[in-house]
Formats: structure tokens, sequence, C-alpha cells
């Protein structure tokens, strides 16, 4: 037991012991009724009319193609941007679609099933995790409560059938972990706390490197407000206290710190490499953030759509805050406000923090975001109402406090108020419990689809920066298609040598293995100058060429990779050097990339040499 715990039980666990969380009957209660949101995902066919649906099938199609390959760490995406190929999940948190090539490599999931349990997944998951955290707070009836507010909320159910973004429904997850693992940390300090902090924020990290951006300032705040409000010493003197609370902050800060060690191979070159890409495809035109803002209204509007957000207030998707979660919510800090005590001061941050949500995301905080520095970090979310899933968690959390001890009586069993309150939440979000299931407008998934889906979406046409236009259609296109229309299978490109704009029959170039990273080609030039070499990549950092000591030998010269100078493609181009020989072209590790990857090693064996010192420690006290 922690000083904290000692000096005010009331604010753990809700003033009582509870049994294992496998032992909690509540707690399987909470993660059997999400069925009414998972049931959606068990319908025969895809909605593949939602927002995302399509992207994030082909997110996972590329995926799987990267793994055959053994690539279990992707980071270039080759058949995106019409086969000129984007970093994609150099930038992307790919945690998401790892899960879905769990399903798909080795249960035998078709994509759109296999995108579809990783949805099952996240609603199941963040269910626990809510429940889990509220419990250690305010008690098993209100971690009911908050569980089902949280899988409910029509912002949450908006992410799952509408929006249909993968990501962002995973990240739902990782919220109520990091906020239970940071207050566990600072309240009983333990090393396994340090741990679940540093997992549960590198889990954030990789799934979703947006909604961390969004996030972190509220756990920030929330860790230093638990550090004043349960860690103030039993000390006189100004030093004292600060020294005191220094120490208290310790585990949460080493867990935090552990997070960005372990996710340090995936962020630290998003980060460092994000310059290498255009990101005013994302940011501007119908992608700008100045016409998404949401009007007052929408936020309490029950109308429900299946469409797109649209700049001004005719948006035909909901925006709405939930009228379960919000008068739940209002009628929870009524009710308790006076029993809370310390933890008063915890609501009171959970309500300031929605209320703050709801603001950023409005059109009368539009100014806000133009200003330096704090707009930037508010850019972030390239949508105002995507700061909804701020909104979303604290409501989800105020929504709990009906089930607080002073109102429901703690039990393990049900009650007849606590399922009265449960079966509201659900009902009040029934009506929004759908998909719209739809036929693929692009055929099956294949190449081909794949690039129907990029003409017609205009999207994933992601570029890098070299590329002055972006293209509309490539030769690798035609080829797919072309393949199509013959009736057989769908096969990818034998090689990227652009074979259009040189006599290459003359003087020689062919593809001798070609794969989703590399290109092994032979060459012959019959004269005594160098011989420049295209292939249909976009440049980007990373790939580099080797001349090869003979069709499979050793590496024995590297090669400039430079972008063309003519056109507006932005591609690679390799000067080879007379008479004949092997090059091999191939995506490779940068200095930021090697650099996050050896800190993500060196964060897991210092923990695990951490978690073995403490283990011996607890031994020897035994």
């Amino acid at each position: 037991m922690g000083a904290a715990e000692e000096r005010y039980p009331e604010a753990f666990e809700g003033g009582v012991s509870h049994p294992p969380l496998w032992r909690d009957a509540l707690f399987w209660l909470a993660i059997g009724l999400t069925i009414f949101a998972v049931a959606p995902f068990l319908l025969p066919g895809y909605f593949w009319g939602a927002n995302d649906a399509r992207h994030h099938v082909y997110f996972l199609f590329e995926y799987d193609r990267l793994v055959q390959d053994g690539i279990w760490w992707p980071r270039w995406s080759p058949d995106f941007a019409f086969g000129y190929g984007y970093p994609f999940f150099n930038i992307y948190g790919p945690f998401s679609h790892f899960l879905g090539e769990l399903f798909h490599y080795f249960l035998g999931f078709d994509f759109t099933d296999a995108v579809e349990a990783v949805f099952v997944i996240s609603i199941v998951a963040s269910a626990g995790a809510m429940y889990t955290f509220v419990r250690s707070w305010l008690g098993q009836a209100a971690a009911l409560l908050a569980a089902l507010a949280y899988t409910y909320a029509p912002y949450h159910l908006l992410n799952l059938y509408v929006r249909a973004n993968l990501a962002e429904s995973m990240a739902f997850v990782w919220l109520p972990l990091c906020l239970w693992t940071a207050r566990r940390a600072v309240m009983r300090p333990a090393y396994r706390w340090v741990v679940g902090l540093a997992v549960s924020y590198a889990g954030l990290m990789v799934t979703s490197n947006l909604v961390v951006v969004l996030f972190t300032p509220l756990l920030a705040g929330y860790i230093l407000l638990l550090t004043l409000l349960y860690a103030q010493p039993e000390v006189k003197g100004s030093w004292a206290k600060v020294r005191a609370w220094l120490r208290t902050l310790a585990a949460p800060a080493l867990g935090g710190m552990a997070g960005l060690g372990l996710s340090a191979a995936f962020w630290l070159p998003a980060f460092t490499e994000r310059q290498y890409v255009r990101i005013d495809q994302w940011f501007d035109g119908r992608y700008a953030y100045r016409g998404h803002f949401v009007e007052w209204h929408q936020f309490f509007s029950p109308t429900w759509g299946f469409g797109a957000s649209v700049p001004g207030p005719d948006d035909t998707i909901s925006f709405q805050v939930g009228a379960a979660l919000v008068v739940f919510g209002v009628l929870g800090v009524l009710f308790t406000w006076e029993r809370l005590d310390r933890a008063r001061r915890e609501v009171l941050y959970f309500i300031v923090a929605a209320a703050a949500g709801l603001f950023v995301a409005s059109v009368s905080a539009a100014w806000l975001w133009e200003l330096p520095v704090i707009g930037d970090v508010l850019q972030a979310a390239q949508f105002p109402w995507r700061w909804l899933v701020i909104t979303t968690l604290c409501v989800s959390l105020l929504a709990a406090l009906v089930g607080h001890r002073s109102t429901v009586q703690e039990t393990q069993h049900l009650s007849l108020p606590l399922l009265t309150f449960a079966a509201l939440l659900i009902l009040g979000s029934y009506p929004y419990l759908r998909v719209e299931i739809r036929e693929p407008a692009e055929g099956p998934v294949s190449l081909a689809a794949l690039m129907r889906f990029q003409q017609s979406a205009d999207e994933m046409t992601g570029s890098t920066a070299w590329v002055k236009e972006i293209p509309t259609w490539s030769p690798m296109a035609d080829y797919y298609i072309g393949q199509e229309q013959a009736g057989g299978p769908v096969q990818p490109v034998d090689t990227k040598l652009d074979y259009s704009i040189f006599d290459y029959e003359t003087f020689g170039a062919s593809s001798v293995a070609h794969s989703t990273i590399s290109e092994e080609v032979f060459y012959y030039n019959g004269r005594e100058s160098p011989q420049r070499l295209v292939f249909n990549h976009f440049y980007y950092p990373g790939w580099n060429a080797y001349l090869l000591d003979g069709e499979h030998g050793r590496r024995i010269q590297q090669l400039p990779v430079i972008p063309e100078e003519s056109g507006t493609l932005g591609r690679m181009t390799v000067e080879v050097p007379p008479g004949s020989g092997y090059l091999l072209l191939i995506y490779e590790d940068t200095p930021p990339r090697i650099v996050g990857g050896v800190l993500s090693i060196a964060t897991i064996g210092l923990l695990a040499i951490g978690g073995a010192i403490s283990f011996i420690i607890r031994h020897r006290r035994q």
C-alpha cells in the first residue's frame, strides 16, 4: 500500500477493496454489454461506403504485401500513389494494421474480416480499459457505467461506423490505460506501474501519433494534479515539499520517458522525416481546418448520418456529445460533489478538459487556431472536431459518477438502479448502432482495385517533397488494369525501371529480381559515358543503390540516388558506370530510423533489468 493510499483511502478504489479483475462479475458484464456495439461488425458484407473503410482495407493490403517479403515493421508502401510508392507506415502508426495482419496471416481472415476483427477488439478492449481505470478510482458500479458510456458515446460510434477510422478507434483503448497507470504510479509508486505507463503511452504512440498529441497535455496535467493532491508531504518548509513532489513525480515521469523510448523506433523517424513528404495535401483544400469547425448546436443535435464533414453547419454526419452522457454527467456531479472530498478536484479537472475540448472544436475558437504555438498544437488535429476525443473521454468519466458508492450501493452484484442506468446509456445511443453495408465500387481487393480507388477518390496518393505535380495515373496502374481485363490474376509489376524514356534495348537494362522494397538490375552499356537509370519510385531518403559483384554477389560500391531533374514526379535516378554489371536499389534504414530502433531496444533492455532488480528487492523483503 502506498503512502497516498494510506492517507486518502476514499480516493483509491472507491474506498473499498475489490476482487481480482478476472473474478469481478461487473467487469465481465461490462465486456458482455459491448455486444450491441460489436453486432454491426458481425453482419455479412462490409461497409465500403464509410469514410475511411476502404482506406484501412488497403492499408492492410499493403502491410501484407510487405509481410510477404518478410518485413513485419514496414515503412514504405510500394503501391500507393499509383505505384510510385509512399512512406506511409513511416509516418502513420502501424499497430492497428499489425493486429489486422495477425488475423489475416495466421488465421486466414480476408482483408475486410481482419479489419472488422480489429474494430471489434477496439470496442471490447476500450470498455475493459475504462472499467479498470474507473474501478481503481470510483469503484465497481461507477466503472460499469463509465465503460458503457465510453463504448456508446456518439463520437466513439462515429469513429466506428461512419468514419471507420481504425487507428483512432484503437486509440480509445490506450487513453484510459494511460490514465489508470499514471494514477497508480502517483498514488502507489511501484515499478510495475512505471512499466504499465510506458507500455500504454508507447501503445498509443504507435497506434495514432495524432491522438497522442491531443492527449499528452491532458495526461501531463492529470499527473501534476494528482501529485499536488495526494502526495503532499507531512513536512514543513517549501523546499521540503518541492523535493517530496519531485520524488512522487519520478515514477510517472520515468514511465512517460520509457514510453517515448519504447516507441522511438516509430516516432523519431516519423518526426524527423516528416519534412520529406508533402503535407499540403492533407492540410489544405478540403482538408483545411478552417472549414471544419463545429457550430454549438451540433454538439447537442440528435441528427445522425453517413456522409462526411463539409464546410459550414450542414454536415451530413453528427458531432453530438450524447444526451445520455451529458445528463448522466451533470447528475453525477450534482449528486456526488459534496461527498467526493479530494476527488472533487479530479472531477473538476475533467469538467474543464471536457469543456476545453468542445471549445477548441467550435467556431468560437477559430481565432485560437491562428495563434503561433497554440495554433500549431491545435492544428495537429487536422480537423477541429477531432478534439471531441478528449471531450468524449472526460464526459464518460463524469457520467460514471452516477454510479459512485454515494449514489449506488457499492457491490459486485447488479442492483435495480445500476441496471437502469446501464440500460439508459445503451438505449441512448441504440439508434446509432448500425453500419451501411455496401458492395465495393472498385471490385474485389486487388492491385487493380487499389488503382481505381486512388483514381476515383483522390486518396492514398500522398507524395514526397520532390514531387511537383501529384500524378493521376501511372504505367503501373495501366499494367494492373490490363492484367485484370485479360482475365488473369493481378500480379505485382516485375520491374519499376522506366523503359519509356531511354533506349534500354540498345544500351541494355533489365530487372533480375524485384520485391516491395528492392530491385536488382543487370545493365550493359556500349557507350563510354555513364548510363542513367530511372525508376518509377518517388525519391525519398532511405533508398540506396549499390553495384554488386555478380548477380548475387556482395556490394562493392554505393552509387548516389538522386531525384530526376526534369519532369514533375521527382523519381529516383541512378547513374551507373560504363560497361556492364548488377545494380541493387533497396530501401534501408536512415540514421533517425537506426537511432530510434536502438533507443527502443535499449529501453526494453533497461526495463527488463529494472524488473529483475525490483523482483530481487521484493523477494528479499519477504
